[in-house]
């Protein structure tokens, strides 16, 4: 068995292994709807805080799914206008409802980004007077269903939770989309098997900023806001933070939606850049450790099938383990399943836009969103 042969066998091993060896992470069995947890005898106070900049397209759809919430405790919404220019804030006081409370965002400080420091006033204001048991921290371009906030206490009432978070289901229908988001989820649970995030046992944590209701005397003794205040990838790291105070849990929804389309391919690369080298530690070993794994895992496969024999094998069963464990997520967003078999063309996107990432950095534009450059490498 030559070298090359080697080699393909080695990417068939390393599927194997996520596969049956990840916790089954690619089954997508951590979702809201797989069941209904108790509610509680009473409801406990609950306060969303929306930080916002330049949505005035989104806001009053996200803002009215928010207002629309059939929730039976007290519940109000902080919407904190992070200095927009397009006249967000303007168009969230006009919708003039007595729950929701518009706030001026002042600006950043250094060593914090704009979303992070947004949030935290939120969360100052809302803790000022009769502070709620509950933040709802929720994105500007989500909308929920009217029930998603009682389902989202309920069960983080049921399993006393610091931290309850879904995954809004992403804006899929455009070719982009359908060709490159449902991979991001599913590259997402690899990395962050919800599973493991959800077992204590496990030092895995991970939440998804759309939606994220966590417990406000957690947050205080996790250190706030404070304490992630120069993280590009916020909610991974509050859940980290808050998971050492209590349980947490991630799933999948169809409850809460992002309603920013991605129409172009350049559009969802400018989403994953954003990101990509931070969640490397801003490390180049990293980096080319990063896209050599993912030449090993979706372009070894299919150049395997050109050696012949046994390397041809293994090639085409590497390319067929990873095109059945895409098909629950294909599923999950309503997509054909013959997707799955471009996730190795998909695979080689995500690792030219993860170099775009670090290119980006090393330019002083890391971490760019709405204008600002705010990535802070880790010393």
């Amino acid at each position: 068995m030559n070298a090359a042969t080697l080699v393909v066998f080695l990417s068939l091993a390393i599927w194997l292994v996520l596969l049956f060896g990840r916790g089954f992470f690619w089954l997508m069995r951590e979702r809201d709807e797989r069941d209904t947890p108790p509610e509680p005898v009473c409801w406990p106070s609950v306060t969303a805080v929306v930080p916002a900049r330049n949505e005035a397209e989104l806001i009053a759809r996200s803002l009215g799914s928010l207002l629309a919430q059939d929730y039976p405790g007290r519940f109000r919404v902080i919407l904190v206008d992070d200095q927009s220019g397009d006249g967000t804030g303007a168009l969230a006081r006009s919708l003039d409802n007595g729950r929701l409370t518009v706030v001026d965002g002042a600006a950043h400080p250094p060593g914090w980004t704009g979303k992070l420091f947004a949030v935290h006033q939120g969360v100052e204001c809302a803790s000022a007077a009769d502070p709620p048991d509950y933040l709802w921290l929720t994105d500007a371009d989500i909308a929920h269903t009217p029930d998603n906030l009682r389902r989202l206490v309920a069960r983080a009432q049921a399993g006393k939770l610091v931290l309850t978070s879904l995954m809004a289901k992403l804006h899929c229908e455009s070719v982009a989309e359908r060709f490159l988001v449902p991979a991001f989820v599913f590259f997402f649970d690899m990395l962050f098997p919800f599973a493991w995030a959800n077992d204590p046992r496990k030092r895995t944590a991970a939440a998804a900023g759309g939606c994220m209701l966590v417990r406000r005397e957690a947050l205080a003794r996790a250190g706030g806001i404070e304490a992630i205040r120069s993280e590009i990838i916020d909610d991974c790291a509050l859940a980290g933070r808050l998971k050492a105070q209590g349980p947490i849990w991630l799933g999948l929804t169809e409850r809460a939606v992002s309603i920013r389309p991605y129409p172009r391919l350049a559009d969802i690369r400018a989403m994953v850049a954003r990101s990509g080298y931070a969640q490397l530690g801003y490390s180049p070993l990293i980096l080319a450790g990063t896209v050599l794994g993912m030449v090993l895992l979706y372009v070894v496969p299919l150049a395997g099938l050109a050696t012949g024999g046994l390397g041809a094998l293994a090639g085409a069963l590497a390319w067929a383990a990873m095109t059945v464990a895409f098909q629950p997520m294909l599923r999950f967003y309503r997509r054909s399943p013959l997707w799955g078999l471009a996730l190795p063309a998909i695979g080689v996107f995500y690792a030219a836009f993860t170099i775009e990432s670090a290119v980006q950095f090393w330019r002083g534009r890391g971490g760019m969103w709405k204008g600002r450059a705010q990535a802070i490498a880790r010393t």
